[in-house]
């Protein structure tokens, strides 16, 4: 993929067999344009890339998502109609967002794994300062006690994948207010801050962009789904 072709000139690296690009703020539809397009003509020898980016405020709805989710439309925030699974949810500054371009067949790995290993990486991340987390069954993400910390949305596109996770570090959870999160009424939200965690977003990133490689480039417990 041509680096112009991202929404801005981006930092990248290689990291067992992964190319991992910091995009820093970058508008949301933007970056889901560049990702479409780098899906649409990769090939079966394109290297998978993780993309680390922060969005300004948007509300993002899922192919299923329903807009009777978005409770209020009076705070200025836009809502863009997005092609991953999922609900409705909220992206802005303050946010960690990985966005995974996978190739599945190549890793072999199915979606339900794929999902166990996005929450693993965000489990081990939260459990390295002290803080017990866990996936849900019904509910994909990461949750602390019964609040939502990390959200999880993907699309398979011809045995490939992007979108990804969001991580709430240190974001304006008032936004949250304004939605049914995942399209859960009352489904509570937290973030790091909020959980005792005070470090800097950056070394939180690449503490999480570590354990993601860690965990894609290990031999999965799950099978294909």
């Amino acid at each position: 993929m041509q680096t112009e072709s991202l929404p801005h000139a981006a930092r990248s690296t290689e990291h067992s067999a992964l190319v991992i690009r910091k995009l820093g703020l970058s508008d949301y539809e933007k970056t889901w344009r560049a990702m479409q397009r780098f899906s649409a003509v990769r090939a079966t020898d394109t290297p998978d890339e993780l993309w680390l980016v922060e969005h300004p405020p948007v509300y993002t709805v899922g192919l299923n998502g329903k807009e009777e989710h978005l409770l209020r439309t009076d705070n200025g925030i836009p809502l863009v109609k997005t092609d991953r699974g999922g609900q409705i949810t909220y992206h802005g500054p303050g946010q960690i967002i990985v966005y995974t371009l996978l190739d599945l067949r190549r890793r072999g790995l199915g979606v339900r794994a794929l999902v166990r290993k996005l929450e693993n990486a965000v489990i081990e991340l939260l459990m390295s300062y002290g803080v017990e987390a866990r996936g849900r069954v019904d509910a994909p993400g990461v949750y602390v006690g019964g609040a939502k910390v990390a959200a999880l949305g993907l699309r398979i596109r011809n045995g490939c994948c992007f979108h990804g996770l969001s991580l709430n570090v240190d974001v304006d959870l008032g936004a949250f207010h304004a939605i049914d999160p995942c399209g859960y009424p009352g489904l509570q939200v937290t973030r790091l801050r909020d959980l005792g965690i005070d470090e800097r977003a950056d070394l939180v990133a690449d503490k999480l962009l570590a354990n993601l490689a860690d965990e894609l480039s290990s031999p999965s417990r799950w099978t294909k789904s």
